[in-house]
């Protein structure tokens, strides 16, 4: 089959992998001029890096990323509140890595040794499905026909609102936003140390990098009119937001300025009752997207595309039922998981004192046994088993 796969993140990627493998003929396409750079570290671990295994990619992935020794809680004066080591979270095994997201995609690109169509600078203008093929419009003008299409492109996918109506019909805005930006030449840093420091409404993540970067990570509370694609507005509403922050908050705004990436966004989930209409389906973000809150989007998506791939090759290609299969497989999860994370926005921005001190104090207890799992529950846990995936 032809299958268009629209966004060139990791969702989209993983999934034109398989599909290759599997005898298929993907083209991925990507609105960016070319793959991005920066954005923020993720935690990958669980059935993602499951996945990540069976395309052969993890030792990129260990070689690429960082095996952090604390993380770290300070306060307005960078007192130490609290610190933990991260296998409080993920375990003491070696399954795990906090590596760029950036990098993962890149490892997970690289995975196909330039054999998929990839045309960046170019999205869907317009879908036409008529029960035999998907006939697509580009907004290059270009116009093509695929058996499927699939939209893996993001929180704000074009294919979703094409395919499934307008965005607000489907998206949960939890009150917050993230930036993430890094900087050469900051300092202080503390190697393999994740530093971050929470105030009413905000919190700030430090991590230093590799070449003399340090890569910052800010998540604050606030649901107005978010300016998505007007960086510099974003920033006068990170500063305006933060005035009057302690600790470094004062000189990483500074910094800002400087940034050798910058990244904004809306933190949201996606909740929809089907992934599928027609010849069109959604995978990663697009369809489930659990929220930054989750820490876990990219494992998640990963496992998305692998299950509708599997899915694709054990019903022969009948995409009617694979794709009633694909959500069947992995709805209750994903939700679950959703749910999950709906309940941790007091940790990345405590809405007023009692919650921080409620932060803060689960903070100091995360050393002991069974805290971790009381505090973070079926987060931590991936209740999903990988199907088979027999290979053309």
């Amino acid at each position: 089959m032809r299958v268009l796969i629209v966004g060139a993140g990791i969702a989209g990627p993983t999934l034109a992998y398989w599909l290759q493998r599997l005898g298929h003929e993907p083209t991925l396409v990507e609105v960016a001029p070319a793959a991005r750079c920066g954005g923020y570290l993720v935690d990958f671990w669980g059935a993602g890096f499951d996945v990540a295994e069976r395309m052969g990619i993890v030792p990129e992935l260990r070689c690429s990323g960082y095996r952090l020794t604390e993380v770290r809680a300070v306060g307005r004066d960078g007192q130490r509140i609290s610190s933990f080591a991260p296998s409080a979270f993920v375990g003491t095994g070696d399954r795990y890595v906090t590596i760029a997201r950036s990098d993962l995609a890149s490892a997970v690109c690289g995975a196909s040794g330039g054999r998929i169509e990839t045309v960046y600078g170019d999205t869907v203008k317009a879908l036409d499905d008529d029960g035999d093929r998907v006939c697509v419009t580009f907004r290059s003008g270009a116009r093509r026909d695929f058996d499927l299409v699939v939209g893996a492109d993001g929180l704000h996918s074009q294919v979703r609102a094409l395919a499934f109506g307008p965005q607000e019909r489907f998206e949960n805005h939890l009150g917050i936003v993230v930036a993430a930006f890094d900087v050469a030449g900051y300092r202080p840093r503390d190697e393999l140390v994740a530093v971050m420091h929470a105030d009413v409404g905000f919190q700030m993540l430090r991590l230093s990098l590799r070449d003399d970067l340090t890569l910052f990570l800010l998540t604050l509370r606030g649901g107005g009119d978010v300016p998505l694609d007007r960086p510099g507005e974003q920033q006068a509403m990170l500063r305006r937001g933060l005035a009057g922050a302690g600790w470094e908050v004062p000189a990483i705004l500074d910094s800002m300025a400087e940034a050798r990436t910058f990244y904004f966004d809306r933190v949201s989930q996606i909740r929809m009752p089907s992934w599928s209409r027609g010849r069109v389906a959604l995978v990663g973000d697009a369809a489930a997207c659990p929220s930054l809150l989750a820490g876990q989007g990219s494992a998640l998506a990963m496992v998305e595309a692998f299950v509708l791939a599997a899915e694709l090759a054990r019903t022969d290609g009948d995409h009617v039922a694979a794709f009633a299969a694909y959500h069947a497989r992995l709805a209750d999860f994903l939700r679950s998981k959703q749910d999950a994370a709906k309940g941790l926005g007091l940790a990345f921005a405590p809405r007023g004192r009692v919650q921080l001190a409620v932060r803060n104090g689960v903070l100091r207890l995360l050393n002991l046994p069974r805290i971790p799992d009381l505090v973070m529950g079926r987060s931590l846990r991936d209740a999903v088993e990988l199907p088979a995936m027999p290979v053309a």
